[in-house]
């Protein structure tokens, strides 16, 4: 491994958005990991990018991003420093699930595997400053209920949890760009694209743009300066919009808080 190049990490990197983001950010010369709970398909993947990309520095870290414990694993093994964290797995069960851990998992994998990445990794990109996170969210967003994140009380719709979880996925960027930012790390959110994937056909949809489409903004935010310069921002083609989600300062506080209330430990140093 070319210990010259920058680093990225992108999770969720063997599904179709994400090994298309994993492709482009290989071919502007990074060095590239996937994190992804498959083994085999993220060997796969490590192949076809390698051969697609001709750049040899990609690999893959095995992690379940819904599971604290599994990302804290990552984080324990990884050496040396990360300039981009692309949080991008996502989950979108027909049905209610839980983790073993008995947390909603469209909830864990969404919205706290973001978070936890986020924790667990700040060292890592701190170390490698100035570094920047990608949170991959949507314009699909709304139905946020502080009260319910786990649709305990509400009729579960994976539609609704999905809008929820990029809603939660935008208010957090803001919340973790304000406490990263003296750390020299970047957090922005985007919208992907709309690529027909296994995500969005379960949710009904197919999708008019390739992977390779879809996958422009994240790359643009994690390789260009535009990514470094501006935090805490939404972005959507390439270009910042004015984020409806960014404005309610309490109700951010109030996700951010209680998400640590599921954060178990000693989770990277970004807490309060």
């Amino acid at each position: 491994m070319n210990t010259n190049q920058p680093i990225a990490m992108v999770t969720g990197g063997n599904g179709a958005i994400g090994k298309a983001i994993a492709q482009g950010i290989a071919e502007k010369g990074y060095t590239v990991v996937l994190a992804c709970r498959d083994e085999d398909k993220a060997q796969r993947a490590v192949e076809d990018l390698i051969q697609a990309t001709g750049n040899q520095d990609i690999r893959y870290e095995l992690v379940d991003v819904s599971r604290q414990a599994s990302v804290q694993d990552l984080a324990g093994r990884w050496t040396g420093p990360l300039h981009v964290l692309v949080n991008n797995a996502a989950a979108t069960p027909r049905q209610r699930k839980e983790t073993p851990e008995g947390i909603e998992l469209q909830f864990a994998t969404n919205v706290l595997g973001y978070f936890w990445m986020a924790l667990a990794f700040q060292p890592y990109l701190r170390s490698a400053a100035p570094a920047r996170i990608v949170n991959v969210a949507s314009y699909y967003a709304g139905d946020l209920d502080l009260d319910d994140l786990e649709f305990k009380h509400r009729r579960y719709d994976n539609n609704r949890a999905y809008r929820q979880s990029k809603q939660a996925n935008r208010m957090l960027t803001v919340a973790l760009a304000e406490r990263l930012q003296a750390d020299g790390i970047s957090v922005n959110a985007c919208h992907p694209g709309d690529a027909n994937s296994k995500l969005s056909n379960n949710l009904g949809f197919g999708g008019h743009e390739s992977p390779q489409q879809a996958a422009s903004t994240p790359v643009w935010l994690a390789t260009e300066p535009a990514g470094q310069q501006k935090t805490g921002k939404y972005f959507d083609d390439q270009h910042e919009v004015q984020d409806r989600y960014a404005r309610d300062q309490q109700a951010i506080e109030a996700l951010y808080q209680k998400c640590l209330q599921y954060t178990q430990g000693d989770l990277g140093e970004i807490v309060g």
